[in-house]
């Protein structure tokens, strides 16, 4: 059994890692930033140890670059990065809707009473991204989307999977603020699909859960390439 050391450390390192994650996804740490473990150790007032292996953790999930000699910088993601990123998602979330079609064992039965309940609870998720979307509060959607997403995915019942989807979202959203931040009103031009989406999984669907994600892609993909005046 580890020590109460052991256990403080890990809570340290992810308490560090979700702060400067937050840091990152809502602009206040801006593209090209460098910091050093020893600035961030003496920020939170704490060892060096956990804080650089909450940096790691974070450089493994595309929130932060990782250099030997300088320490760790926030990313410059271009708009070719987040088609590459789309292109990424949508391989995953295709596969999940073959599975659906296939009834794939690794998808819960939507009339089973648990996945129905499950599937429930992401529709709420998805109801308050909507909310978000439509207010244009960026930093609200963010954290439902993340979450929405994440629930969703364990309703395949694949661990993997969901930790995967997960890692290509918040990296997603790093680059996608890069972009957005830039603009003042975002009211109704944020994509706001989530509940239609679980409904369509429900019913098991494929086709219209992948015209649904294809029609958002889209979208997020013209958002990302107009000119902010615009």
């Amino acid at each position: 059994m580890p020590g109460n050391g052991a256990v403080t450390r890990s809570t340290l390192r992810q308490q560090i890692a979700d702060a400067l994650r937050d840091e990152v996804l809502a602009g206040r740490l801006q593209p090209g930033r460098e910091f050093t473990v020893k600035e961030i150790a003496e920020l939170y007032g704490v060892s060096a140890t956990p804080v650089r292996e909450a940096l790691v953790d974070l450089s493994a999930q595309g929130v932060l670059d990782a250099d030997q000699h300088r320490g760790f910088r926030v990313p410059e993601y271009t708009a070719a990065d987040h088609r590459n990123m789309i292109d990424a998602r949508s391989l995953v979330t295709d596969g999940m809707f073959l599975a659906l079609v296939e009834r794939h064992e690794g998808f819960r039965n939507p009339e089973d009473a648990r996945t129905a309940a499950a599937l429930a609870v992401v529709r709420r998720r998805g109801e308050e991204a909507r909310r978000a979307a439509e207010a244009g509060d960026l930093t609200v959607l963010i954290g439902y989307d993340l979450r929405f997403w994440r629930e969703l995915s364990v309703v395949f019942g694949n661990p993997y999977l969901t930790d995967f989807l997960h890692r290509l979202r918040v990296q997603s959203w790093v680059c996608t603020v890069q972009h957005l931040r830039r603009r003042t009103d975002l009211r109704g031009r944020l994509w706001s699909g989530h509940t239609e989406l679980v409904d369509a999984l429900a019913r098991r669907d494929a086709a219209a859960a992948r015209s649904m994600i294809a029609a958002y892609n889209a979208h997020s993909l013209a958002l990302i390439e107009r000119p902010a005046g615009e």
